[in-house]
């Protein structure tokens, strides 16, 4: 186990740089994009196949209501509990609650929210927040956010950075008084917000950077804002951040997003939608979008990687309902996802991505049509 954590940039092309994140659990190589295993799993894909990825993302929330603190710390955190011995970074579950809407109330001292399992009551605080974090004993844990909707008013803009700027500093004092909790240093990222203005995401980060996160995380995009307002505030953070430290988007997920994010100067991401999409038979491949229960597919033999199952045997599971099909489907989009970041670093490492970008990225957004 490695014990000497950070983050070293080894190529910079342009804004876009390749780089290497350095964790208790082994070392990451940026651009990186996590899988989501929400509760610890990805759905219908066991994660022990995932070979050339080195980072998983988890949920606090989802994990503090199931299994359970108590549970994890017996086993000695969510790496021994899963059978993962790469790292693992854990969000601080704010956007899964603020998602609750009428379920949940924003306090000064924390937010209070009902259960979405059995509706019982809990109030998260950035502290308590820390502690779970612990307990689960992820290698890059979040500090507890607001993150405000699009659109936002601004008494809803205004709260939402109060509160995530005051509740920063509060996860980070429990988070640098807390002693390890299974003998390995861990790292603990601040998040700016302030939607699409600018200015906003200055003065957050300005209010933030006095506690020096290891890293820096950038939240409130990919929540309903277009394309065009959501770029330029990827440059500008970009711009923004210290280059020393890793930069993250949350919840970014669309090969042109990825791309995008990358070009602005971004070393991580994640996001549900390679296993959502794959689990409702929508692949990623290099020629653009598929949907694989289209009857253009049913005689289709193309194989589909990494396995080498058929477009057509994936087609026929889908449409017999089988399970198996979720599995070769999320697996197909897993290792897509996975041969882009490698693509990217290529790219990066050959002074080539900006051109390669410009080419690649109308390809790889084109829906396939359905056929006959």
């Amino acid at each position: 186990m490695d014990t000497q954590l950070g983050f070293q940039v080894v190529k910079e092309s342009g804004a876009a740089r390749a780089g290497v994140l350095h964790t208790a659990h082994g070392s990451v190589l940026t651009p990186a994009f996590m899988p989501v295993a929400t509760s610890g799993a990805l759905r219908a894909f066991p994660h022990h196949l995932l070979e050339r990825a080195h980072i998983l993302l988890s949920n606090t929330y989802h994990l503090y209501l199931r299994p359970g603190t108590a549970l994890l710390e017996s086993v000695g955190g969510l790496h021994r509990f899963i059978g993962w011995q790469k790292a693992i970074l854990t969000d601080s579950g704010g956007y899964q609650v603020f998602s609750l809407a009428q379920q949940r109330k924003l306090l000064p001292e924390g937010v209070l929210f009902k259960s979405h399992i059995d509706g019982s009551e809990h109030l998260l605080t950035p502290e308590k927040v820390v502690a779970i974090q612990r307990s689960i004993g992820s290698d890059i844990q979040m500090v507890l956010d607001v993150c405000p909707p699009y659109p936002a008013s601004s008494s809803e803009m205004n709260e939402a950075l109060e509160l995530t700027h005051v509740w920063a500093g509060r996860a980070r004092r429990a988070f640098l008084e807390a002693p390890e909790a299974y003998g390995y240093p861990v790292m603990q990222f601040g998040i700016v917000q302030g939607g699409v203005d600018a200015d906003l995401r200055r003065s957050s980060y300005e209010a933030l950077r006095q506690w020096d996160f290891e890293g820096w995380a950038v939240g409130g995009l990919a929540v309903g804002e277009p394309f065009d307002l959501r770029a330029p505030i990827l440059h500008y953070m970009g711009r923004l951040l210290p280059p020393e430290k890793p930069r993250y988007v949350m919840g970014l997920g669309t090969p042109a997003d990825i791309l995008e994010a990358v070009a602005a100067g971004m070393d991580m991401m994640d996001c549900v939608l390679p296993t959502r999409n794959a689990r409702h038979g929508r692949l990623y491949s290099w020629d653009g979008i598929l949907q694989i229960t289209n009857a253009r597919y049913k005689a289709d033999f193309t194989p589909l990687p990494p396995w080498g199952y058929t477009r057509a045997y994936l087609h026929h599971l889908f449409r017999i309902e089988d399970p198996l099909a979720q599995t070769i489907a999320t697996a197909a989009n897993l290792h897509f996802f996975t041969e882009l970041m490698e693509a990217i670093r290529q790219h990066i490492m050959a002074d080539t991505f900006y051109e390669w970008k410009a080419y690649i990225v109308p390809r790889l957004m084109q829906r396939l049509p359905a056929g006959a």
